[in-house]
């Protein structure tokens, strides 16, 4: 039986920001699944997320989703935001969850040097980055020539437009985990020398364009969500600010650009994101001080419902079991933040809010390493 739950009709209340309007605060993770042939999400795709929001899910953020770049991801299998085929799937995968009163927006994602040296999809076209670094230091693909960037912008409007045209109810850009917008953020992946690098300012300033030129192509009521981290790919100790004054240097240029909703990605949300920072408050996480920093709606995410942190699903030995939202609500009623996004636990359990809604926890369906094989 799962821990004992403490009282959570609060994260039960509605919430409304722009182009969303959700019935609780719950949202699904974007969690990379590959079941998408030639990157066209078919009737299976569309059934997956249709039961999440029959569930009972307020929001729905898709798995990643390749922008039209030809070096944007590295495996066929992952859905793209173009195409006559794979915006008809995406389409389908919309009015599905429409049909069950949820919302829906789906993430996009071009994942620069992370793609690798050998990728499946596209193998002849080169990786590229920022300065052609890869995320260990070493040096992997090229970098970008500053002419290219207005060409790279181009392919993250035209996905949100996208985005729009299908269906979905906003967008959320994945500028976290050592992606390729991410890959700007970090100095240890920038060390460009043209106005895009060195500086904290020069490193945010290419993510700011990207945000800016999607705002001026969708117009200002359609949602737009961030996502960013402090750590990248098997980098769990990296920062991309190490005090709360450099987090909010990179975060209010991106708010002021026409990002609405912030979504921090942490492995475990009840961490303290500057815990040795003197006379501040060392209990807050990175949801709690992105608040605090701008004041914006803010998504919290990491190890929700389960006990264990989600590379442990990688591993043979991957299972997790449920585990209590005792310090969740906390963080709630503290105002740390708005939304809360659930990864694996709704991976295994479609049904995990609802059950949740109505006292029925003993009947979570823990998380095992079977689960990420097939859309259950």
């Amino acid at each position: 039986m799962a821990d004992t739950d403490p009282k959570t009709d609060s994260l039960f209340e509605p919430f409304a920001h722009k182009s969303l309007k959700l019935r609780n605060r719950f949202a699904m993770a974007p969690m990379t699944r590959g079941f998408s042939p030639n990157g066209i999400p078919g009737e299976d795709v569309a059934a997956y997320y249709r039961r999440r929001a029959a569930g009972g899910v307020g929001l729905i953020i898709t798995e990643g989703t390749y922008i039209p770049d030809p070096a944007a991801g590295p495996m066929p299998s992952v859905p793209r935001l173009y195409s006559s085929e794979s915006l008809e799937g995406w389409r389908r995968v919309v009015d599905e969850v429409h049909a069950e009163g949820g919302v829906i927006i789906p993430q996009l994602w071009h994942t620069g040097v992370e793609r690798g040296e050998r990728p499946r999809f596209n193998p002849d076209v080169p990786t590229v980055s920022p300065s052609g670094i890869a995320l260990d230091g070493s040096t992997l693909g090229r970098a970008f020539e500053t002419a290219e960037l207005d060409t790279l912008l181009e392919a993250w409007v035209a996905a949100a437009v996208n985005a729009k045209d299908v269906g979905f109810d906003g967008i959320e850009l994945h500028g976290a985990h050592g992606y390729l917008l991410d890959e700007f953020l970090w100095d240890r992946t920038n060390v460009r020398d043209d106005g895009y690098g060195g500086s904290l300012p020069a490193r945010v300033r290419f993510p700011v364009e990207v945000v800016s030129a999607i705002r001026a192509a969708v117009g200002p009521e359609f949602a737009i969500v961030y996502r960013f981290s402090q750590w990248k790919s098997n980098q769990y100790d990296a920062r991309i600010a190490n005090t709360p004054t450099e987090l909010e240097q990179i975060l209010t240029p991106l708010v002021d650009a026409g990002v609405d909703i912030l979504h921090p990605s942490t492995r475990r949300h009840w961490e303290p994101a500057f815990e040795d920072e003197p006379g501040r408050d060392g209990t807050l996480g990175l949801a709690g001080w992105t608040k605090r920093l701008t004041g914006v709606p803010t998504i919290t995410v990491g190890s929700v419902g389960l006990d264990r942190v989600f590379t442990t699903a990688f591993t043979d030995d991957g299972d997790s079991r449920a585990a209590g939202l005792e310090e969740l609500v906390r963080q709630y009623e503290n105002g740390d933040f708005d939304l809360v996004a659930v990864g694996r636990a709704l991976i295994s359990d479609p049904q995990w809010v609802r059950k949740l809604q109505t006292g029925r926890t003993d009947e979570h369906i823990p998380f095992s390493t079977e689960h990420r094989k097939v859309l259950h």
